[in-house]
Protein backbone atom coordinates (compact mmCIF):
# COMPACT_ATOMS: atom_id res chain seq x y z
CA UNK A 1 0.00 0.00 0.00
CA UNK A 2 1.32 3.29 -0.95
CA UNK A 3 0.61 5.97 2.01
CA UNK A 4 0.78 9.89 1.51
CA UNK A 5 1.08 12.64 4.32
CA UNK A 6 -1.86 14.21 5.53
CA UNK A 7 -1.57 18.08 4.97
CA UNK A 8 0.96 19.19 7.45
CA UNK A 9 0.04 17.08 10.33
CA UNK A 10 2.83 14.32 9.88
CA UNK A 11 0.55 11.61 9.71
CA UNK A 12 0.74 9.33 7.31
CA UNK A 13 -2.35 7.63 5.28
CA UNK A 14 -3.02 5.20 2.90
CA UNK A 15 -4.01 6.30 -0.74
CA UNK A 16 -7.21 4.20 -0.39
CA UNK A 17 -9.45 5.18 2.78
CA UNK A 18 -12.38 2.86 3.73
CA UNK A 19 -15.81 4.84 3.03
CA UNK A 20 -18.39 3.03 6.03
CA UNK A 21 -21.68 5.01 5.13
CA UNK A 22 -23.97 2.14 5.04
CA UNK A 23 -22.09 0.37 7.84
CA UNK A 24 -24.61 -0.67 10.44
CA UNK A 25 -27.51 -1.08 8.02
CA UNK A 26 -29.78 -3.91 7.61
CA UNK A 27 -27.45 -4.32 4.43
CA UNK A 28 -23.96 -4.21 5.61
CA UNK A 29 -24.63 -5.95 9.19
CA UNK A 30 -21.84 -6.52 11.88
CA UNK A 31 -20.62 -9.88 10.32
CA UNK A 32 -19.64 -7.83 6.99
CA UNK A 33 -18.37 -4.84 8.63
CA UNK A 34 -15.76 -7.07 10.29
CA UNK A 35 -15.01 -9.00 6.55
CA UNK A 36 -14.46 -5.87 5.24
CA UNK A 37 -12.32 -3.99 8.00
CA UNK A 38 -10.26 -6.80 8.10
CA UNK A 39 -9.60 -6.90 4.73
CA UNK A 40 -9.26 -3.40 4.14
CA UNK A 41 -6.82 -3.99 7.22
CA UNK A 42 -4.93 -7.09 5.41
CA UNK A 43 -4.33 -4.93 2.59
CA UNK A 44 -2.65 -2.21 4.48
CA UNK A 45 -5.70 0.50 4.24
CA UNK A 46 -5.37 3.04 7.40
CA UNK A 47 -7.38 5.72 6.50
CA UNK A 48 -11.13 4.99 7.39
CA UNK A 49 -14.08 7.61 7.15
CA UNK A 50 -17.15 7.76 8.93
CA UNK A 51 -19.87 9.87 10.61
CA UNK A 52 -22.42 10.67 13.59
CA UNK A 53 -24.90 10.65 10.84
CA UNK A 54 -24.40 7.38 9.20
CA UNK A 55 -27.51 4.90 10.04
CA UNK A 56 -28.13 7.51 12.78
CA UNK A 57 -24.51 6.67 15.01
CA UNK A 58 -25.11 2.00 14.04
CA UNK A 59 -22.12 2.82 11.32
CA UNK A 60 -19.51 4.51 14.39
CA UNK A 61 -21.19 1.57 16.46
CA UNK A 62 -20.39 -1.31 14.70
CA UNK A 63 -16.68 -0.42 13.10
CA UNK A 64 -16.03 0.05 16.61
CA UNK A 65 -16.77 -3.16 17.52
CA UNK A 66 -14.79 -3.84 14.21
CA UNK A 67 -11.75 -1.97 15.13
CA UNK A 68 -11.93 -3.44 18.95
CA UNK A 69 -8.20 -3.98 19.88
CA UNK A 70 -7.12 -2.78 16.70
CA UNK A 71 -7.46 1.09 16.99
CA UNK A 72 -4.21 1.84 17.01
CA UNK A 73 -3.97 0.46 13.40
CA UNK A 74 -6.08 3.00 12.02
CA UNK A 75 -6.70 6.70 11.48
CA UNK A 76 -10.22 7.86 11.62
CA UNK A 77 -11.78 10.22 10.01
CA UNK A 78 -15.07 11.72 11.43
CA UNK A 79 -17.68 13.70 10.95
CA UNK A 80 -19.90 15.39 13.86
CA UNK A 81 -21.69 19.14 12.82
CA UNK A 82 -24.90 17.01 10.83
CA UNK A 83 -28.06 17.45 12.84
CA UNK A 84 -29.08 13.89 14.77
CA UNK A 85 -31.81 14.57 17.19
CA UNK A 86 -34.20 17.96 17.76
CA UNK A 87 -32.65 20.37 19.61
CA UNK A 88 -30.68 23.86 19.98
CA UNK A 89 -27.42 22.10 20.52
CA UNK A 90 -27.77 18.68 18.76
CA UNK A 91 -25.89 19.77 15.74
CA UNK A 92 -23.27 22.17 14.55
CA UNK A 93 -19.61 22.50 15.73
CA UNK A 94 -20.29 24.25 19.07
CA UNK A 95 -17.77 23.36 21.75
CA UNK A 96 -20.55 21.49 23.09
CA UNK A 97 -21.56 19.55 20.32
CA UNK A 98 -18.10 18.23 19.50
CA UNK A 99 -17.78 17.47 23.03
CA UNK A 100 -20.68 14.87 22.79
CA UNK A 101 -19.69 13.87 19.00
CA UNK A 102 -15.98 12.02 20.23
CA UNK A 103 -17.45 10.75 23.24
Amino acid sequence: MEFRQLGRSGVRVSVIGLGTNRFGSSEVPQAEVDRIIAAALDSGVNFIDTADIYNDGCSEETLGRALKGRTHRVILGTKFSFPRKDGPNTWGASRYHVARAVE
